[in-house]
């Protein structure tokens, strides 16, 4: 039996790496998916959360009696919720009607106070990401709480080189090619930085929006693939972080979504759909035999509502 955890947050990390079985190719491919719907709050935002207010209690940043702020897309300001409630941190979020209401709902359960920005239409705009910023900014300044500035937080790929030290083991070292959207690039570049020192030959795929391909050097745009797909280039992105770029729709993510949920059983949000849509493409370049890993980066429970619009329209259609 294994010991007792001292915390909820001792849960976070050493998550499940699944085959998928039927959403495979025939030349004999696997694509393997990080599970990190395990950690407490579903998310693999809780690793960052966490190494990010300790790197800040480590070195001063956050005081005992201090508080944090935080401008997030929903997954983030979840896990700083579940953090910062287990620590004893007021935390004040700001996100926007534009991201779930379960993750609003949930960021509150756990304690968080919210300021909400409009969208445009309900929509991912860099102009909504850049108000969210600045609103941040503004909070932190007049409350003098601590403000984790995730776009800009290196503490953040500690957690990151450990999720990749975790899939190194569980593959034993058998993998060809790593997967996963971009948010704040901090997931991507940490693990691709801790699979390079094992093996330069990885093939990194980096994914984003089809209707804000910023990254790929396009014109920025509207799209609803929640926690990806900022709008800009973020500063955490670096140039020779990825061998190459996969354009993936908001309605290939959300098809995707689907799929997983029906054909394998794995309920996910739609970033994690991009992610298997692409790592799907790189299995095909890589050709027989190949291993990709890629990553279910949360539950499909923080978007109830919005499976459920989509599960309605294909029942209308469908009569």
């Amino acid at each position: 039996m294994d010991e007792l955890r001292q915390d909820i947050l001792h849960c976070i990390g050493n998550t499940s790496l699944l085959p998928l079985r039927n959403i495979v190719l025939k030349n004999g491919s696997r694509i393997l998916l990080k599970l990190e719907n395990e950690n407490p709050t579903g998310s693999m935002k809780d690793r960052m959360a966490l190494a990010m207010i300790e790197a800040a209690e480590a070195d001063g940043r956050l005081g005992r009696n201090g508080s944090v702020v935080e401008y997030t897309g929903g997954s983030t300001g979840v896990s700083l919720s579940l953090v910062c409630a287990v620590k004893g941190y007021p935390l004040h979020i700001v996100s926007s009607d534009a991201f779930s209401r379960e993750k609003l709902e949930h960021m509150q359960i756990l304690g968080g106070k919210l300021q909400i920005v409009p969208s445009e239409s309900g929509r991912m705009t860099e102009k909504l990401t850049r108000s969210m910023i600045e609103a941040a900014r503004i909070i932190a300044e007049k409350t003098g709480s601590f403000w984790t500035d995730q776009l800009n937080n290196t503490d953040q790929l500690a957690a990151y080189h450990k999720m990749a030290e975790e899939i190194w083991i569980q593959t034993h070292g058998q993998i060809d090619g790593f997967v996963q959207s971009v948010g704040t690039a901090a997931s991507l570049r940490g693990i691709a930085e801790a699979f390079r020192r094992h093996n330069e030959a990885i093939r990194i795929v980096a994914v984003e929006p089809y209707e804000s391909p910023v990254l790929s050097g396009g014109q920025t745009g509207a799209h609803k693939i929640d926690g990806v797909g900022a709008g800009f280039v973020v500063p955490l992105w670096q140039k020779d972080l990825a061998d190459q770029i996969e354009l993936v729709s908001t309605e290939e993510a959300l098809g995707m979504a689907m799929r997983l949920a029906r054909e394998e059983g794995l309920f996910s949000g739609t970033s994690t759909g991009a992610n298997v849509i692409a790592a799907l493409r790189l299995a095909e370049q890589l050709g027989p035999d190949a291993t990709i890993v890629t990553v279910m980066c949360d539950t499909g429970m923080k978007y109830f509502k919005t499976f459920g619009a989509s599960v309605m329209g294909e029942n209308e259609r469908r009569s």
